[in-house]
């Protein structure tokens, strides 16, 4: 009888190889699911407990308020910026292959930590880290879909995969807090090494290398992957430059119109390419167009409820750090919560209608917080819970929805877009809390007491943003909505 390697060694070349069975359980495919979970904890863990850090790594490197502003910065940048261009790198040499090598690079810059001794040193190992996130994060999303066959597995196993990670956000800061009360701040991000080990062997023996007839071969649009990757950079960069306001008043106008500019630029040379980056023909498809359109209008409004929040609490109302991570509570509870009703929500009404119901109770939320959030917390609370409900059931289901609509030989550039989408428009949804804010409140916004004056500033400024917010998000959604009734079955 011949062995695996020999079987191998008389197959023809080119010969297609004969695919290995779906799981039929989520319990058959732990190993495969304990790596992929590991992926997305490391997403959410490794911003949500550095943020916490800040204050003593400004002090400990002599960073200014920039330069810490960077920290945070450079991973998102870099992160949003390159998921395309490697998105579409894995279709071609193997998701499996670039996740891997991204979990290596992860263990290793996250080890670098411990030798940094200035802001710059921490900015590029930060940048690093976004490279990391944006070669494993997407392929995340892509490889769980392929691992089953039948859709309910698949809403289970993201579900499953989004509630991990979705534990780590809520304890990243507490976890944090109380680390560096004994420890130096390096010692936050060395989670990192163990999480990513955990993974790659997760990934390494619970999910076969691609097949070759699942990849495609088509040559790299190059052009197209430097303007897309130069929009997204000037995109996510633009709305920093708007909030921060330290800069000259023509920088972040300047950004944006070349984030516009390139964006145009990238259009055009994707419609013209032989072998375009991302097709803009699969973008079109009903079931791929209205998932980023959900997945967009949750992204514009869990930032920007999130930021004006986060001002009212210590700001307007005079709370503590303490008191405000309190007062955020429900989300975190709901969000975490959130993952046992999805699958039977999406059984009984659908997945088309799952995503219904989650982007309206976001763009209900934002509502609620524009209409009522000054009245009190427990508006601003039923606010947090209708957005986190709806951002729950929309993070499954845009992601299921998007996968279900494109060849198997793009899931991974899809994926991306997933992601791409929520990064831009968390952006957005900041820089335009931030310009509203910015244009309707005098004075120092950051100053320890407001004059009653200030304070109806303050009020004005959050309805106005959080009901420009809902317009926008509402638009997504009735356009999202209106794309999916045109098409629920995947194309060929």
């Amino acid at each position: 009888m011949l062995t695996r390697r020999q079987r191998r060694a008389v197959e023809p070349v080119g010969a297609v190889t004969e695919a290995p069975r779906s799981p039929r359980s989520l319990r058959e495919a732990w190993v495969a699911l304990a790596g992929l979970s590991a992926v997305f904890l490391f997403e959410m863990l490794d911003n949500s407990i550095l943020n916490v850090a800040l204050p003593t790594i400004g002090r400990d490197l002599s960073a200014s308020a920039a330069g810490l502003q960077w920290v945070t910065g450079a991973y998102a940048v870099v992160f949003g910026g390159l998921m395309l261009a490697l998105g579409a790198l894995a279709d071609r040499v193997g998701r499996r292959r670039i996740m891997l090598v991204g979990l290596v690079l992860l263990g290793v810059t996250s080890l670098l930590t411990v030798f940094v001794t200035t802001v710059e040193q921490l900015i590029l190992v930060r940048a690093a880290m976004g490279v990391a996130a944006a070669m494993t994060t997407p392929g995340s999303l892509a490889l769980a879909f392929r691992l089953f066959d039948a859709d309910g597995l698949r809403v289970r196993a993201t579900a499953l995969i989004s509630t991990v990670g979705l534990v780590g956000l809520g304890i990243g800061p507490t976890a944090g807090g109380f680390v560096l009360a004994f420890a130096p701040w390096q010692v936050l991000l060395l989670p990192n090494v163990p999480v990513a080990a955990l993974a790659f062997i997760g990934i390494r023996g619970g999910i076969p290398a691609d097949r070759a007839e699942d990849l495609h071969r088509d040559p790299i649009d190059v052009v197209g992957a430097l303007l897309g990757t130069a929009t997204i950079l000037l995109t996510l960069v633009a709305p920093t430059l708007f909030v921060d306001g330290s800069g000259p008043s023509w920088l972040p106008w300047t950004t944006a119109a070349a984030a516009v500019a390139m964006g145009v630029l990238f259009v055009l040379r994707e419609r013209t390419a032989r072998h375009p980056l991302l097709d803009l023909g699969l973008v079109a498809r009903p079931l791929v167009s209205s998932g980023l359109a959900f997945k967009a209008a949750s992204g514009l409004a869990t930032a920007g409820l999130g930021y004006l929040v986060t001002l009212q609490f210590q700001l307007d109302w005079g709370w503590t750090p303490a008191r405000a991570a309190i007062g955020m509570l429900p989300q975190v509870v709901v969000l975490i919560a959130g993952g046992a009703v999805i699958g039977p929500l999406v059984r009984r009404v659908g997945l088309d209608q799952a995503g219904w119901l989650g982007a309206g109770a976001v763009v209900s939320g934002l509502a609620v917080y524009g209409v009522l959030g000054r009245f009190g917390y427990v508006w601003v609370a039923l606010a947090l819970v209708l957005v986190a409900a709806g951002l729950r059931v929309v993070g499954v289901v845009a992601g299921t929805n998007v996968m279900r609509g494109l060849p198997k030989n793009r899931t991974t550039i899809g994926a991306a877009l997933v992601d791409t989408a929520s990064e831009v428009t968390t952006g957005i949804g900041i820089a335009v809390s931030g310009t509203i804010l910015a244009a309707l409140f005098t004075g120092g916004l950051a100053r320890s007491s407001w004059s009653p004056h200030q304070r109806a500033q303050f009020h004005e400024a959050a309805t106005a943003a959080a009901l420009v917010l809902t317009v926008l998000a509402a638009a997504l959604v009735g356009w999202g909505i209106a794309r999916s009734r045109r098409g629920s079955s995947p194309q060929p």
